[in-house]
């Protein structure tokens, strides 16, 4: 069966959008229909190469949608069924997976060395970061399958694939912020949104977004900000202005540049903990000297996927947003078709808005 997606034929290339073929789910595979797709970052990465994978590809990894079949041996779920699509799916059985580190699994990303469809004239494709989300269909591992709780909107739930999950463990699981901390957050895309969200959840007294452009700060502010700071080099001097010049006791990297690294270190206090969730370059190069490492006390660490499992946090996340406390639809600022993907990588260059979902 025929379906549209939006394929990567080779690196640096343009999207094309285009019909595939897809097959029917073999055993322990599902097969999906797509409700919505979150436009990432990490897509970016992917098409420009800065991650790399095969190609020729069907990228998204963020997305949400309904079972439409099947294969022999999956149980977890059935036709019908609301589910969020899981990027890294944990083996299980690796070194991290057995220190119960499930999202640094040494396998989780071997399906995307996988050809799962064809292209209408027979060429292999490839599932991007394991799931192929930028599709009106997709057929994947069970693993990487899991059931939507119940009260979350199907399509906004696309964001609790990777956006909401990373920001929300940047916070909770990797820089553990507790109630009445500082917090200041560098970036306001779609993962910096989730952060800042998750900062007031978790009781953060003053909340501090970092962004370079100006017009993020209503976003930012509705989404749990207390102050908005302009990126600039005097950044690290205004965190520190604005708490009481001992600067924040968590700073949250969402950008993945060497800069706005240097900065979130430098606007922490003694003592406190920088959590880098942004994914840069190896041309990014950050320097220490050895004796501020040792006179600051600062915790730096990097954070992967929010240092999540999805099947804990996805439904603790889905009684956030009964609750009202998460609201899925603020990390969203536009909704578009699939043909307007390639606009929405131009607007992630150019450093504007949250998150595009790609509706179908």
């Amino acid at each position: 069966m025929a379906v549209r997606a939006a394929v990567l034929p080779a690196i640096g290339a343009p999207l094309e959008i285009t019909g595939i073929e897809l097959p029917d789910p073999g055993p322990g595979q599902v097969r999906v229909r797509l409700a919505a797709a979150g436009v990432c970052h990490s897509d970016l990465s992917l098409s420009n190469g800065t991650m790399r994978v095969p190609v020729p590809a069907v990228l998204g990894h963020e997305g949400a949608g309904t079972v439409v079949a099947v294969g022999e041996g999956v149980t977890h779920v059935g036709g019908g069924d609301p589910v969020v699509l899981n990027w890294a799916p944990s083996c299980g059985s690796c070194h991290a997976c057995a220190l119960g580190e499930v999202w640094l699994c040494a396998n989780a990303l071997n399906g995307a060395a996988d050809v799962y469809a064809r292209t209408t004239d027979g060429t292999d494709l490839h599932p991007g970061l394991n799931v192929a989300a930028f599709a009106e269909e997709t057929v994947v591992p069970a693993s990487c399958v899991l059931p939507l709780p119940q009260g979350v909107p199907l399509a906004d739930a696309a964001l609790l694939g990777c956006a909401v999950l990373t920001g929300y463990g940047a916070v909770h699981h990797s820089a553990k912020v507790r109630a009445g901390e500082t917090v200041a957050v560098f970036g306001a895309g779609g993962v910096g949104l989730a952060t800042l969200q998750s900062a007031r959840i978790a009781g953060a007294s003053r909340i501090i977004a970092v962004d370079v452009s100006p017009e993020k700060e209503e976003l930012a502010r509705a989404a749990g900000a207390t102050d908005y700071v302009l990126a600039s080099e005097n950044t690290p001097r205004e965190i520190r202005a604005l708490t009481g010049k001992q600067g924040v006791d968590v700073s949250v990297e969402c950008v993945g540049r060497a800069v706005s690294i240097r900065a979130a270190w430098d606007s922490t206090r003694r003592g406190g903990r920088t959590t880098v969730v942004g994914i840069g370059g190896k041309d990014q190069e950050v320097t220490f000297n050895a004796l501020e490492i040792f006179h600051w006390g600062r915790t730096l660490s990097g954070c992967v996927y929010g240092n999540t499992d999805p099947a804990r946090d996805i439904p603790v996340l889905a009684e956030h947003v009964r609750e009202g406390r998460l609201d899925l639809s603020a990390l969203v600022t536009e909704r578009i078709a699939l043909e307007g993907i390639p606009a929405a990588f131009e607007n992630m260059l150019a450093g504007k808005g949250g998150r595009a979902l790609v509706v179908f």
